[in-house]
């Protein structure tokens, strides 16, 4: 069979759709989980809907975030104002959020338009270091009473009711969290695989390699960049509202903002840039290694008594350490290694076969 690499990338892309989805509906089943895992899966599921939507940003069109945790935080104030103090159903804050998280996006994608690159990196780190200072100054006190000083911008106990359409078998509040995180990711990635194959996708790639030459062609750079900024920022802030549905609350400091920002780069990294599953695997991985890590350190090494604190230390530096590892042997990431390791495959098999015989 004459396979060539576009044939080969769809198959592999297949194939990782097909196991991922067997994994999430079938080996993973909450209504037989502990609370705390379906919680961990949920989380694990909004993180990489995040990491899609930086993708089409960094991947796709060249641009490079790390503020993305300001619009992660943008939509789980809102979702968490609205259903605190307006008493909203979490459903109908989905598209507030998203929508306020799509228009602040716009407004800080024109000002991104004037520098590149490491200098844009610095910009949206700013704009994820101002966003803590905003929320303590802005978020209404009486929303939480009990909070200290120290405390101020946060919202505890974040009043949650199921929906009536909820069946009866699902459990609220952890497995409907679970179900509706994952609902929401699916639409993330069917949005995410449209926009890529559309013509909006096809001109992110093209400004991304060249933007003198896409220019030359018609494409409205200036566009174009502002709406996947946009495009991503609404994708933050989706999962900013999925934060509060699991969590059940809104907190954000410049350390917690700044982290998110990280993993989302990160998974987008581990999972493979422009793909459009590879973040959604790599936020997974992401959310459960550090999980892993943290809960299976030895409490003794050699005899050296390690405490909480020491492990808090440690935890991220093996992660850095398996990082480093994971990019030395697939610098493509998961899904990009996988690409190349099947077309290698591929032609290997292939030029076996077409090789003669020996006489």
């Amino acid at each position: 069979m004459n396979l060539d690499r576009a044939h080969v990338t769809r198959l592999v892309a297949a194939l990782v759709l097909v196991v991922g989805a067997a994994y999430l509906f079938g080996w993973y089943i909450p209504q037989f989980k502990e609370s705390a895992t379906t919680y961990l899966w949920a989380e694990a599921v909004y993180i990489g809907g995040a990491a899609m939507g930086l993708n089409l940003l960094t991947g796709y069109n060249g641009q490079v975030s790390i503020g993305h945790g300001a619009f992660f935080g943008l939509g789980m104030y809102t979702t968490a104002i609205l259903m605190q103090s307006h008493d909203w159903p979490f459903v109908a804050t989905l598209p507030v959020a998203a929508g306020l998280s799509f228009v602040v996006g716009v407004l800080v994608g024109f000002p991104a338009l004037r520098v590149k690159g490491l200098y844009l990196a610095l910009v949206t780190l700013g704009l994820a270091v101002l966003f803590p200072q905003l929320t303590s100054r802005f978020v209404p006190h009486d929303l939480c009473p009990t909070c200290g000083t120290s405390q101020v911008g946060e919202l505890p106990r974040v009043k949650l009711r199921p929906p009536s359409w909820t069946p009866n078998f699902i459990k609220f509040n952890d497995q409907w969290a679970y179900y509706a995180a994952l609902a929401i990711a699916v639409v993330a990635i069917v949005g995410v695989a449209l926009i890529v194959r559309s013509r909006f996708g096809r001109a992110l790639i093209a400004v991304r390699d060249h933007e003198a030459a896409a220019e030359t062609v018609g494409i409205n750079i200036a566009r174009v960049k502002v709406i996947a900024f946009a495009t991503s920022a609404l994708y933050a802030g989706t999962a900013g509202s999925c934060f509060v549905l699991v969590k059940r609350l809104a907190t954000a400091s410049s350390a917690s903002t700044f982290q998110i920002s990280i993993e989302l780069l990160v998974a987008v990294v581990v999972g493979g840039t422009a793909t459009v599953l590879g973040p959604f695997i790599g936020g997974v991985l992401v959310v459960f290694s550090d999980r892993y890590i943290s809960e299976s350190f030895p409490s003794t090494l050699l005899f050296w008594h390690i405490n909480d604190s020491v492990k808090n230390l440690l935890s991220p530096a093996i992660f850095g350490i398996g990082l480093i590892l994971l990019m030395y042997v697939l610098p493509d990431g998961i899904v990009g290694g996988g690409r190349r390791i099947a077309t290698v495959a591929i032609r290997r098999l292939r030029g076996r076969r077409t090789s003669p015989a020996p006489t």
